[in-house]
């Protein structure tokens, strides 16, 4: 799907406040952090990350409230996910100055955003969270759809295959990569790792290809298979590409030992292809503080250990 230009924003350089009429006594509201628990359709946006030319989500959050709070906010997400990729339960925090509580305050902010995002709760927490730097964990599905024909209704929501697969050899070649290992082969480090932009929390939180899944499941559902795979976090591209290396286990393309020999070379060629975007979902983001209580019981459907 061809990225959708973003509206002018050139208003969102400079600070919209105006300044009070000469004696005007203005009661200024405290600044707070909040954290928000976003949904997003991926085909509607260029990514997570705000881009110069193209709508991204954090640019239709940061613009939906500087159309409500009439003040520029910077807000800041616990993963930057890729043009296409969906978010269920993505979480976000910034610093704003308003009266609105919580409630009140995401039926705000959302009636100023367009198609395909929803901010679905708000809380004000501790000064100090960050989303990404508190983050302990993530959670993601990979679908796939296996049909004999490319199914015209629900395209862009998960990846066609016409072969079957082989569940069995899937889920072995899986069950190597469940642990504490170096991922470099199936991640694109050399993106990864370039420091350009980012900041010294950052570069040093990317220094590192080793990594912890935690779960590796492979499920059949209605109309094709769901890959769950929970970590401590994930290089760029990894979930995607363990997804595709899986996939040419199960085509027969790779055999089962494959998943092994990668982790232990350490060279991309040995892992399989990068999967498409389209099939896959940021289910949860996992903190060692309990977030967003009450009822909002996520997507339905899940692995238990991916529900909580």
């Amino acid at each position: 799907m061809d990225p959708l230009p973003f509206a002018d924003h050139q208003h969102l350089k400079s600070p919209l406040r105006r300044a009070p009429p000469h004696g005007l006594q203005v009661r200024v509201s405290p600044m707070r952090t909040v954290r928000l628990l976003v949904s997003y359709n991926g085909l509607c946006f260029y990514g997570w990350q705000r881009q110069d030319g193209f709508i991204s989500v954090q640019q239709a959050l940061e613009e939906g409230a500087a159309a409500l709070l009439d003040d520029c906010i910077v807000v800041q997400g616990a993963g930057r996910t890729d043009a296409g990729v969906h978010g269920l339960r993505q979480v976000a925090h910034t610093q704003l100055e308003s009266d609105l509580d919580d409630v009140t305050l995401r039926h705000a902010w959302n009636a100023h955003l367009g198609e395909g995002l929803v901010i679905r709760r708000i809380e004000t927490c501790r000064p100090d969270f960050h989303a990404r730097f508190d983050a302990r964990g993530k959670r993601y599905l990979y679908r796939v759809q296996t049909a004999r024909f490319r199914p015209p209704i629900g395209e862009g929501y998960a990846h066609w295959l016409r072969a079957p697969l082989d569940l069995a050899a899937m889920r072995e070649a899986a069950a190597q990569l469940v642990g504490k290992h170096d991922f470099r082969a199936f991640g694109n480090t050399r993106r990864y790792m370039d420091s350009r932009g980012r900041s010294k929390e950052e570069q040093r939180a990317t220094r590192s290809t080793v990594r912890t899944i935690t779960g590796l499941r492979i499920l059949a559902q209605r109309e094709g298979l769901g890959i769950f795979v929970a970590g401590d976090g994930f290089l760029y591209n990894m979930v995607r590409t363990i997804a595709g290396t899986l996939l040419e286990v199960g085509r027969g393309q790779m055999d089962v030992g494959s998943t092994g020999r990668a982790l232990k070379s350490g060279e991309r060629r040995d892992a399989g292809p990068t999967a498409p975007a389209a099939g896959l979902y940021l289910l949860r983001v996992v903190y060692d503080e309990p977030i967003f209580q009450g009822p909002d019981p996520g997507p339905k459907g899940l692995p238990g250990a991916f529900r909580e």
